[in-house]
């Protein structure tokens, strides 16, 4: 994959086994140095029912990152203001998938009238974020399952 461009496309019908496949990877892997593995266990089982998660991701505006003909990474926007979801599987880390996701959800919701863009971004991604103009608003915490899980709420005006 390396040296390929990125593309982003819709998420189509057929994506919903790989998606829920690159997400699971992000947080079981991606997310290990952050969060113990009882709480990616929790945060992965979102995606144990392939098809559920695949209709969550088609009741928003779910784009696709591709290089070399495969998926590898999504971002979700939910009601025009909210990232829901932005993964990238962890071998593609590095490649612009996860820039790309976000320049066009930025890009969407600017043009769909949000005059800003919220995120719950994980520990993992805080920084991504941080680095993309988002400021932290406060730390939650949310119930995944029996488990605790942190992030931060944040916001970006557009």
């Amino acid at each position: 994959m390396s040296g390929q461009n990125v593309t982003l496309r819709p998420m189509l019908p057929a994506d919903g086994p790989v998606l829920a496949a690159i997400f699971q990877a992000a947080v079981e892997d991606g997310a290990a140095e952050d969060y113990d593995e009882e709480q990616r266990a929790a945060w992965a089982a979102e995606a144990d029912d392939e098809i559920a998660f695949a209709a969550a991701l088609a009741s928003e505006l779910t784009l696709v990152a591709v290089i070399a003909g495969a998926p590898v990474g999504f971002v979700s926007l939910k009601d025009n203001e909210r990232i829901s979801r932005l993964y990238v599987y962890p071998g593609a880390g590095r490649r612009g998938a996860a820039t790309a996701l976000l320049d066009a959800a930025e890009r969407l919701a600017k043009a769909r009238g949000a005059a800003a863009l919220e995120v719950e971004a994980s520990d993992t991604a805080r920084d991504l974020f941080t680095r993309r103009g988002y400021e932290a608003l406060h730390r939650q915490t949310t119930m995944l399952g029996d488990v605790w899980i942190g992030n931060t709420a944040m916001r970006k005006a557009l």
